[in-house]
Parts: structure tokens; sequence; C-alpha cells
């Protein structure tokens, strides 16, 4: 009866060839979308409702994204709730997305089927969607507008580890720890992220190989999303979980596990979620596309000011936003950790979220060469054969996946000064805490260096 629902109701919305296409993940994304309206659900909140700056010159006054409720997000959730959008001329239309999947299967869709244009993204999540390495086959070209946030990402781990002592360093702090932990409890350590092949596993995959653990081998890797992290500590689903802040923290101030490791204490200033947006809505609506970014970089200088984090955290901790306690996110946004099993307090700003400025110059800016580097990542673990094997490969996706341009048209016009807009495509060679070095001119030389891969 169940099956038989389903192709009634998307017989409505799409021809059945679409559905075929889509395959059985997508087509249950339809179900949602097209007859129970979720996802995605439209946020909305209690404040006061902002006018839209009439602006004629734009192709298109609205635009449909989708979020998941980490603080990646914030710009995204600040522009619309401060106006940041609205005083460039366009409506950005914010749904809360009920896991990575539904905002894959939902952009697929495009706001035109029920779904959304574009939103915030792990990587290379925009990129494989281009290349139908994650939609079952299915093409939708997607550009990458903007990077979102740097750090504000960690690895918790559940206090049953606690004897572990779990750092960023696993070699000095934790030598031996996961074939003790398999021996004594007849199975694997549990590792768990929110989404396969994109940056919050390639984060705990880096920690682990980078610790002498190969995760492939001495682990067992798990999906779980974000919002199950809490009972999944508690029940024993896992000992570990990499994704974004609020989690980590809550995790942390909760007391059920600690914070073993931030995503700064494994590469500081590091690219992490972005903006992207489906390629034929920015082919269409170019100067919507300009106001959409302009509205983003001062949300995301904003949010950067210290004097702006107590009124980020209260708008971000409804519940028709993120539905944390406030607490967690002010928490989160000041970059008040507490970090290792013993829950050494620690506030430091620059190892904290950064949206705005950093020793690496603007986060906003969509460096090709830090975009190349998940690629390049997901080569080391062959996360996408056929699709996804050489250098090359790589180097070609990303050109055609990446505008920089835009960024660059938006900053000049919302006044960024010219010496803060980046010139070029690299920001250059990247060291990260083990030593290894990232230089985006000789990838090979990146991946040759790496002892643990696929």
């Amino acid at each position: 009866m169940l099956f038989i629902a389903l192709i009634s109701c998307n017989s409505m919305l799409q021809p059945p060839r679409f559905i075929s296409l889509l395959g059985g993940a997508l087509a249950t994304s339809i179900l949602l979308s097209g007859c129970l309206g979720n996802p995605p659900s439209r946020t909305t909140t209690d404040s006061k409702p902002v006018s839209i700056v009439a602006n004629p010159n734009l192709e298109t006054q609205t635009i449909s994204l989708g979020f998941i409720p980490i603080l990646e997000a914030a710009p995204l959730v600040i522009g619309v709730e401060k106006g940041f959008f609205a005083k460039h001329g366009l409506a950005v239309n914010l749904s809360k997305q009920a896991s990575w999947g539904a905002a894959r299967d939902n952009v697929v869709l495009g706001s035109g089927g029920g779904g959304i244009d574009g939103g915030q993204w792990q990587l290379p999540m925009p990129q494989m969607i281009s290349e139908g390495a994650i939609t079952n086959g299915k093409k939708v070209p997607m550009v990458i507008l903007a990077m979102l946030m740097s750090q504000g990402n960690g690895i918790a781990a559940s206090n049953s580890v606690k004897n572990g002592n779990l750092s960023v360093d696993l070699k000095t702090s934790s030598p031996g720890f996961f074939d003790q932990f398999s021996q004594k409890q007849g199975r694997k350590f549990k590792a768990a992220y929110t989404f396969p092949k994109a940056n919050q596993e390639i984060w705990i995959r880096y920690w682990l190989a980078a610790g002498g653990v190969n995760p492939d081998q001495a682990v067992e890797l798990l999906k779980v999303p974000a919002p199950e992290t809490l009972q999944g500590m508690k029940n024993g689903t896992m000992e570990a979980f990499s994704t974004g802040d609020p989690w980590p923290t809550r995790i942390s101030k909760d007391n059920i596990g600690y914070l073993a490791a931030t995503t700064a204490q494994i590469w500081k200033v590091h690219p992490e979620e972005y903006l992207a947006v489906r390629a034929d809505w920015v082919d269409k609506n170019p100067k919507a596309a300009v106001a959409l970014l302009k509205g983003l970089i001062e949300a995301q200088m904003w949010l950067d000011k210290p004097e702006n984090k107590d009124e980020a955290a209260t708008i971000l901790s409804s519940r028709k936003w993120y539905n944390v306690p406030l607490p967690v996110l002010q928490a989160s946004l000041k970059s008040q950790y507490k970090i290792g099993a013993s829950g050494t307090p620690e506030t430091n700003l620059t190892m904290g979220p950064l949206y705005w400025n950093s020793d690496r110059g603007v986060i906003s800016y969509p460096y090709k060469s830090l975009t190349l580097w998940f690629l390049i990542e997901s080569i080391r673990w062959k996360f996408f054969p056929g699709t996804l094997d050489t250098i090359e490969q790589a180097r070609a996706i990303n050109d055609k996946g990446t505008r920089e341009d835009l960024w660059r048209q938006a900053a000049k016009e919302v006044g960024v000064p010219e010496k803060d807009i980046p010139k070029g495509t690299s920001r250059g060679k990247e060291t990260f805490f083990d030593g290894i070095v990232y230089d985006p001119e000789n990838p090979q030389a990146y991946l040759s260096a790496l002892k643990i891969k696929k």
C-alpha cells in the first residue's frame, strides 16, 4: 500500500521516467516534499518581519535555500533575520532540511519542483551532485559561491572511552588504544559522521590516519544524523562523532562525552561548508546571485564581531531555527571549549568559528585551492571511482564548479576594502597539525606524503 501511495503521489508531480531516473532515495524525498511538505519546511520566526528593498535590476526577487542547524548555516539565518539579504532586494526563503540526504534530493528537484535552489553544503557534495555521483546518475550542475565558515567543528568522544584520553594527536595521547578497544570489546571502535564521503567524514578519517589508525580497518564508520548523536552517545551506538557545533559542545556540556579534537587543531583556518546554488539559477539570475553574496558577506561580517555573539546565539537558539539551548550556542560561538578527557577550559576566538576575519585573509572567499582539497581527499579514499580518479579530473571538476568572479563583484559593490579582496585563486600552501603540507600546485606530493590511504 505504501508503494502505491508513493507512485500515486509522485505521478502528479513528475513523469514516470523522472521517477525511475532518480531511484528510491530521491523518490522518497519527492514523497516528503511534494505530498507531506517536509522536507523542506519553511522556517519563520517570531521577530519583526523584514521589508524587502525593491531592486528592479534583479532578475528575480526570491531564492529558496536549505540549511542544516549547525554553525555553518548561521550566516544564512542571520542574513534573513537581520535583513542583510532584504537590503539588497532579495527574499531568501530558508528551509530547514531533515538531513543532508534530503538537502541533496531537494536541490535535484529545484524550487520549481517543490525543492530548493541551493544552500549550505558539505564538500564535495555540490561537485558530486553536478557529476551525478551521489544522485543516481542525474547530473544537476551546481556553482560554489562562497565559504560559509571556517573551523567550528569537532570530534566528540563518548565518556565510555574517557580512559583512551583521545586527543588531536592520537600517536602521543592514545598509542595502541584502538587495538586494545577491539580486543576488549570484541568489536571495532565506532566513529560516526552525518553524511558519507563529505567533509565531516573526511575530518574523522584525516584525524585517525594522522594518528596511525587506518579508518577502513581499525574502526567501523557510521552515518548518523547530527540530532541523533546525543542519544547515540548515551546508548553506545558510537564512541566518536564528527560534526559541526553546537553538537560537539552540547555533548560535552551535557556530560555525555568530551571534545577529543577540534578541526581547528587539525588544520587552522581550514575550509568548511560552502554556499552553493544550482548553476541554472545562477546563469538565469547573475545579478540576483551577486545580491545574495552581498547579503551573505554583510551577515558574515556581523557574525564575526564579538559584541554580536550573544544576539546571534539568541536568534539561532529559537525553536524555529536550531532549537538548541542558548548557553550551548553562546559557548560555541564564543569558542568556549572544554578540551580533552580532562575537560580543560579553553577560550580562543582564533580557534573557534570564523565567519570573516582570519590570519589567512577573508573566510568567505571561495578559493579554488581550498575547494580542490576536498576532491583530492576523495581521490585518497577512492570515494567516487569512475567519476573522480585522477588529479586532472579533480581540477576539471573544481574549475567548472567554483565561481570566484561573482564573489569579487559582490565584495566590491558592498564596499569590502580592495586589500581584503583576494587577487588569485589560491591561498597558497597549507600545513596540518601532523606536519603534512598541501600545496595546491602539487597535489600529488600531498597524496604521496600521506602514509595511510585506500
